[in-house]
C-alpha cells in the first residue's frame, strides 16, 4: 500500500505541474520541446540477503519531450516525459579468494514521468535550474550473464549463490526517479546537464517466505545530457 501511495502521490504532484490550474496561472507559457537524452548508469541491485557489489558503469539513451505550462512566481512549471534504453543490473564483488568474477546485464526500456521545475534566464540564451522529479516504470527486454572460467559458486563465506542463473522472474519494473541539473538556454538549442537517481520499488526475484530474495530492486545514479529542441516557444 505504501508503495502505491507513493506513486500516486508523484502521478499527482507531475499533472499539477504539467496541467495549468486558472486560479494559479501567473503567467501562462506554451513551450514545447523535444529532443534526445544520453548517458551512463552507476547501477546495483538492493538485495536482501545482501550481496558486495562493485561499481557497474551502463548506457542509457532515449528521447525526451517537455511541456512548460505556466511561470509561477520565479519558477517555471511543466512536465517532461521520455522513452529510454535503460541498461541495468550489478556487479559482484567477490572477495573469497577464489578469482571469480560475475555481472548481470538486465536491459529495460524505460518511460519516466516527471514534474519539471526550473529557476533562472526567462527569455532569451541563458541558464537555469532544473529539477526533475516523478515516478517511472519499465519492462525488461532480455538480460545475459558474464562470469569467470574458472567458477566456484560454492566457495562463497556468504553462502548467497541462488541469483547464479536464475532469471528474472517479473518483467515488469516501477520506482521513483529525481534529478537536478543545469539548463543551456543557446541559439541552437537546449542542452541540459543532469544527476538523476533511481529508486526502484518493484523486485525482478519473486519474494515470498518461500523464495531465497526478499528484495531484488535496482537503483542508480545516472548522468546525463539532454538536447531539446523548442517547438513552440
Amino acid at each position: 500500500m505504501k508503495k502505491q501511495s507513493i506513486i500516486a502521490l508523484l502521478s499527482f504532484l507531475c499533472l499539477s505541474a504539467g496541467i495549468p490550474v486558472h486560479a494559479q496561472l501567473q503567467d501562462p507559457r506554451h513551450n514545447l520541446a523535444i529532443g534526445i537524452n544520453g548517458g551512463v548508469n552507476l547501477s546495483s541491485v538492493s538485495f536482501e540477503p545482501s550481496i558486495k557489489e562493485k561499481t557497474f558503469l551502463t548506457p542509457s539513451f532515449g528521447v525526451t519531450i517537455r511541456y512548460i505550462s505556466e511561470r509561477y512566481l520565479k519558477m517555471f512549471c511543466g512536465i517532461q516525459a521520455e522513452i529510454n534504453y535503460s541498461q541495468r543490473g550489478w556487479k559482484e564483488n567477490i572477495d573469497d579468494g577464489t578469482g571469480d568474477t560475475y555481472q548481470r546485464s538486465m536491459n529495460y526500456v524505460e518511460v519516466p514521468l516527471m514534474a519539471h521545475l526550473a529557476f533562472g534566464k526567462d527569455k532569451g540564451y541563458g541558464a537555469r535550474f532544473v529539477l526533475n522529479l516523478g515516478p517511472q516504470i519499465g519492462y525488461l527486454l532480455g538480460e545475459s550473464e558474464k562470469k569467470s572460467e574458472a567458477w566456484h559458486p560454492n566457495e562463497r563465506p556468504s553462502g548467497v549463490i541462488w541469483q547464479y542463473g536464475k532469471m528474472a522472474e517479473s518483467k515488469f519494473d516501477y520506482g521513483i526517479v529525481g534529478g537536478v541539473g543545469i539548463e543551456a538556454r543557446t541559439g541552437i538549442g537546449n542542452f541540459l546537464l543532469e544527476a538523476r537517481y533511481y529508486f526502484g520499488l518493484s523486485d525482478f526475484y519473486h519474494s515470498t517466505k518461500k523464495d531465497p530474495f526478499s528484495r531484488s530492486a535496482h537503483s542508480y545514479i545516472a548522468g546525463r545530457l539532454t538536447y531539446l529542441f523548442d517547438l513552440k516557444k
